[in-house]
């Protein structure tokens, strides 16, 4: 079993499902995504940040999957707007492989490649070393620049706003592929999606079953449309992004979740009708809406609902 395949604007095509591997630490998750595979996906999401790319580049060849059946996304890091190539070959050397399929700028945020850490930079009053100088079209010219060299096939944005794009689409010589964004039953962004959507941008969740110990699976609503077909509240929250063709990217590095993550999203985006996604559409806007991941970088990122803490002065 595999899953669908989703167009990116450059006609390339993307697996729907992938497997997610932010907080897997480096002793799990080449286990993980060699289960993955093993279990059909075709679709693994990496970033620099995470490091833990070489585990993942060891999990890829135990597979015994090719390289060439498998989409791999990695993302640039804030620390290296001004050196984005340098990211990108740490990242193709610690994976293994001449090529990514997809590569993102990670935030919209560029930190100081010469401050006190190299992943968060920090300023004596403790808030996060941002890079002001640093335009983020000259870093979306760099990315594209690595694209033109054939080292990535297509390149996207990652947590960009509607206001963050449109900094850069009008001098953008590649539109971004996608936009990766923390997308939910409880942050649903109905009115980003579309924006998305009117300029071919292919939306991709990170985050779609919430955090650790996450309300989502306890609720009401979904798990009412779980009992309706005999699955699980994980399975409808993935299907239901899944039936709004967004990419989901769950992560886990439990063998027996990751296959059922896999086997339950295609089960319910098979079985779910448009009345069930319209339910789980309002589920927000009726005093569930929630982020769960808003790094303090001191920067208003032009996101509804994520208010500015700690403005960097």
């Amino acid at each position: 079993m595999s899953s669908h395949l989703l167009k990116l604007n450059n006609g390339e095509s993307i697996p729907a499902l992938g497997l997610g591997t932010w907080q897997a630490k480096p002793n799990e998750v080449a286990r993980a995504v060699e289960a993955a595979l093993r279990d059909g996906y075709r679709h693994i999401d990496c970033a620099w940040a995470y490091g833990n790319e070489k585990e993942v580049g060891e999990g890829l060849r135990a597979s015994g999957v090719p390289r060439s059946e498998v989409f791999i996304t990695s993302k640039l890091w804030c620390t290296y707007h001004t050196r984005v190539e340098e990211c990108l070959d740490q990242t193709l050397a610690n994976l293994g492989t001449e090529y990514l399929d997809l590569y993102l700028v990670h935030w919209p945020v560029a930190l100081n490649s010469n401050g006190n850490h190299p992943v968060f930079p920090t300023r004596p009053n403790g808030n996060r070393d941002v890079d002001e100088s640093r335009d983020l079209r000259d870093t979306w010219k760099d990315m594209e620049a690595v694209a033109k060299k054939g080292k990535v096939k297509s390149i996207g944005a990652s947590n960009f706003s509607q206001a963050i794009l449109e900094k850069i689409l009008p001098n953008a010589e590649i539109i971004p592929a996608v936009n990766q964004l923390e997308l939910h039953l409880y942050n649903p962004q109905l009115g980003l999606l579309e924006y998305l959507k009117s300029k071919t941008i292919l939306p991709q969740a990170y985050s779609p079953l919430g955090s650790t110990n996450s309300p989502l699976l306890n609720d009401e609503v979904a798990t009412e449309i779980a009992n309706k077909y005999g699955l699980k509240t994980s399975d409808i929250l993935l299907g239901y992004l899944l039936a709004k063709d967004v990419v989901v990217l769950p992560k886990s590095v439990t063998p027996a979740r990751i296959e059922g993550n896999f086997t339950g999203a295609l089960a319910a985006y098979s079985k779910m009708t448009s009345a069930d996604v319209a339910k789980l559409d309002g589920v927000a806007a009726n005093g569930k809406q929630r982020r769960f991941i808003m790094p303090a970088w001191g920067v208003d990122l032009g996101f509804d609902n994520w208010p500015l803490v700690n403005p960097n002065k």
